[in-house]
């Protein structure tokens, strides 16, 4: 049984003032919540879930059975799925590493379906850490939990005034994805450097562009205007690594 008080909290983390107000974040369905069950840097504080879920994992800690129409009232998807749980926001024990690595870095990526997939590239690709400008989407929003399917767990996610950011790593190579650059086809692979994606409609702000080195392109064979910054990403890191 769930209590008002309960449906209430849970629903107003779907905002990100009280995600950041309280340290914790909502993921949903049985695949994203059994990553977190068993990743060590997240903390699961509560569970909701259906018997049926209970019955099959038989999870640790306190766990509260709910009827689909509570699940209903809880959930942040259209269609529930099974189970809900509130996690602490992921720690991690050490500093970035850039040297050796590939890193993201994100100018105004704003829509949360892009943001969760390409935390889900980073993954599959062994891209270690992703740079966000202040105005990104929340790492932590819903949609973009749910789009990780578990990756946020594994992927170290920082938000920073993107500018100072990489002035102050201007060591490494920064490879900035836009329309008009050199063929990512036939560049080398590479082991470490940035790899600048910008805003789904605008691309990379001036202020950012400047400080890449060099700029790269996925070449066009038809009419579309350009790519889904996420798709944009997989492409060009599938060349580069």
């Amino acid at each position: 049984m769930i209590t008002k008080n309960q449906v209430k909290y849970i629903q107003s983390l779907g905002q990100k003032k009280w995600r950041d107000s309280e340290h914790v974040f909502i993921a949903e369905g049985p695949k994203l919540v059994n990553e977190l069950l068993t990743a060590a840097n997240c903390k699961i504080i509560q569970l909701y879930a259906l018997k049926e879920w209970i019955d099959q994992i038989k999870p640790g800690g306190e766990v509260i059975e709910v009827t689909i129409d509570e699940l209903q009232k809880i959930s942040q998807l259209s269609t529930p799925n099974q189970v809900v749980a509130i996690a602490k926001k992921i720690t991690w024990e050490s500093e970035a590493v850039l040297e050796g690595n590939i890193s993201l870095a994100l100018d105004e990526i704003q829509d949360p379906g892009n943001m969760g997939t390409i935390i889900r590239l980073a993954d599959w690709f062994g891209v270690k850490n992703i740079f966000c400008s202040m105005n990104c989407a929340d790492s932590y929003n819903p949609k973009v939990v749910q789009a990780s399917m578990g990756s946020i767990t594994r992927i170290r996610i920082e938000y920073n005034d993107l500018p100072m950011w990489l002035k102050k790593n201007n060591g490494l190579s920064v490879y900035a994805s836009v329309l008009n650059g050199d063929d990512v086809t036939k560049m080398e692979k590479i082991n470490e450097g940035i790899l600048i994606i910008g805003n789904e409609s605008k691309g990379i702000s001036d202020q950012v562009l400047r400080l890449a080195n060099a700029r790269i392109t996925i070449p066009r064979r038809g009419k579309a205007e350009s790519l889904n910054a996420a798709v944009a990403t997989g492409i060009i890191l599938s060349h580069l690594i």
